[in-house]
C-alpha cells in the first residue's frame, strides 16, 4: 500500500492537483481534497480487464484485428466519443484520416454553442489563474457551478492569498438564472451569493435586458424572466464598478434553442463592460471527458474543431452535418468506433451498425458490441496529457496503478497497423 500526494485529476475540467490517494494493488482510495466529481471517478474498481469480440474474451491482437477488419470493410465509419488524452486523440485524428472516417466528439453539440459565438463575433476570456489572483465580482449565468466543478470556490476564490487582492474573502458572488445546490459560494464571513432565478428558456431575454442596462439603454419594462429590472440593473452597476469582474456560464447547461446566441449575448457584454474604466472577462466552463483536449488537438493537427470528416482526403468542419446522433439515426454511417476511457458510464448511443468499443473498464451495455477493449484510463493507469477547461494548461497526469491495461493510444494505433 502507498499514499501518493499531489495528484491531478483529468476528471473535473479544473485540473485539481492536489489530491491524496492511496493505492491498495488496484484499489483506489481517494483520502485528501476528493469532491463529488473525482473521488467516485479515482475509486471506481477495477472489473473487466480483458477485450471481448462478440461477447467473447480474445488477445488484445485478436481484437484489434477483428476492429480492423470492421473498419477496413466499411463505406463511411464514424470515430466518435473521443474521450481520452493527448496522445489517444493525436492516434484518433491518425485513424480517422487513414480511414476517411467522421470524427465527433461526444461533448460537442454544447461546445458548438461556444464555438459558433466565438467564430462569428470573438470573445475576451481569462484564466483559472487570473480568477484565483484578479477577480473581485464573480456572475454565474445560468449554471450550477459547484455541482459542475464542487471545488471551484474552494480553489479560486476563497483561497487565503492572491497576488492583487488583500481579502479574497470580500469577493463579491451574483447567480443569474440558475440558484446554487450547495452552501460553496457562502463567503468566508458568511455572505451569501446573491441569487436571482429565471427559467432556462428566459436567460436570453434576461441577459438581452442586462446587457442594453449596461449599454445604459432605456428599459420601460419593469421585469424580465421574472427578474425585476431593478435588480438587473444593480447587476450592471457591480458589473461597471468592479476592478475585474468575471462572467461564467456553462454551455451543456444551456440546453434551449439558439443558445449560441445567449452565449453571444454575454460574450458582447463582456466587451461593452471593457470600453469603460474597468476590466472584465468570461470563463467558459468544460473539461469533461476530454472535451477540451480534444479540442485542442484537433485544432493543431487539422485547423477545426473535432466535428470533421476526412473522406475526401483532407478534414472538413460542419458543426452540424457531421453529427454522431443525427448520422447513427438515419443510417448515414456503417461502423462506429466510440471512445471513452475516463468515465464507465458514458456508452455508445443506442444504434443499428458494428460497434467497437475502446472504453474504460467496467462498462456495462444494452447490446453487447462487436468488439470491447478495455483501455486504461489517463491519470490512473498511465501517465498522459489533458486540458484543462480554460484551454493553456495541460495537466501532466501521473500513472497511479499497474493494471496491464493498454492506453487508448496504443490501442488505436495497432488498430490502424492492422489495416
Amino acid at each position: 500500500m502507498t499514499e501518493l500526494t499531489e495528484v491531478p485529476s483529468p476528471f473535473c475540467g479544473m485540473g485539481a492537483d492536489d489530491l491524496t490517494i492511496r493505492v491498495d494493488g488496484t484499489t483506489l482510495r481517494v483520502t485528501e481534497n476528493g469532491c463529488a466529481v473525482n473521488t467516485p471517478a479515482f475509486e471506481q474498481p477495477l472489473s473487466d480487464t480483458q477485450p471481448r469480440v462478440a461477447g467473447k474474451e480474445v488477445t488484445l491482437q485478436e481484437a484489434t484485428e477483428a476492429a480492423a477488419g470492421l473498419l477496413a470493410k466499411a463505406q463511411q465509419p464514424l470515430l466518435a466519443g473521443c474521450a481520452t488524452d493527448v496522445n489517444g486523440m493525436r492516434a484518433l485524428l491518425a485513424l480517422a484520416d487513414h480511414t476517411g472516417a467522421i470524427l465527433d466528439n461526444m461533448n460537442f453539440n454544447a461546445a458548438r454553442r461556444n464555438i459558433l459565438a466565438m467564430q462569428d463575433s470573438g470573445w475576451m476570456n481569462t484564466t483559472l489563474a487570473e480568477v484565483k489572483n484578479r477577480c473581485d465580482l464573480l456572475l454565474v449565468v445560468g449554471t450550477d457551478l459547484e455541482s459542475f466543478a464542487p471545488r471551484f470556490f474552494e480553489r479560486y476564490l476563497w483561497n487565503q492569498q492572491s497576488m492583487f487582492l488583500e481579502d479574497t474573502g470580500k469577493r463579491e458572488i451574483i447567480y443569474l438564472g440558475k440558484a446554487p445546490s450547495g452552501s460553496a459560494s457562502t463567503a468566508p464571513d458568511g455572505r451569501k451569493a446573491e441569487v436571482h432565478v429565471c427559467a432556462d428558456q428566459d436567460l436570453p431575454e434576461v441577459l438581452s435586458v442586462l446587457r442594453a442596462l449596461l449599454k445604459g439603454h432605456p428599459v420601460r419594462a419593469e421585469s424580465a424572466g421574472g427578474i425585476a429590472v431593478a435588480d438587473l440593473q444593480a447587476i450592471a452597476d457591480s458589473l461597471q464598478q468592479a476592478a475585474y469582474g468575471v462572467v461564467t456560464w456553462a454551455a451543456g447547461a444551456f440546453d434551449f434553442s439558439q443558445a449560441e446566441l445567449a452565449v453571444q449575448t454575454l460574450c458582447e457584454m463582456v466587451k461593452d463592460i471593457n470600453e469603460r474604466n474597468t476590466r472584465c472577462s468570461g470563463l467558459p466552463l468544460g473539461g469533461r471527458e476530454g472535451d477540451m483536449t480534444a479540442s485542442q488537438v484537433s485544432g493543431w493537427i487539422t485547423g477545426y474543431p473535432p466535428r470533421i470528416r476526412f473522406s475526401r482526403g483532407y478534414p472538413e468542419y460542419d458543426p452540424y452535418l457531421y453529427d454522431a446522433q443525427t448520422l447513427l439515426a438515419e443510417s448515414e454511417v456503417d461502423v462506429l468506433l466510440w471512445v471513452s476511457s475516463f468515465d464507465a458510464a458514458k456508452v455508445p448511443p443506442d444504434s443499428d451498425v458494428p460497434c467497437i468499443v475502446i472504453g474504460r473498464s467496467g462498462m456495462t451495455f444494452a447490446q453487447e458490441p462487436e468488439v470491447f477493449i478495455p483501455v486504461g484510463t489517463p491519470g490512473i493507469d498511465h501517465a498522459g496529457h489533458a486540458y484543462r477547461m480554460d484551454n493553456v494548461v495541460a495537466i501532466r497526469l501521473k500513472k497511479l496503478r499497474d493494471s496491464g491495461l493498454p492506453s487508448t493510444a496504443e490501442v488505436v494505433t495497432a488498430i490502424e497497423q492492422a489495416l
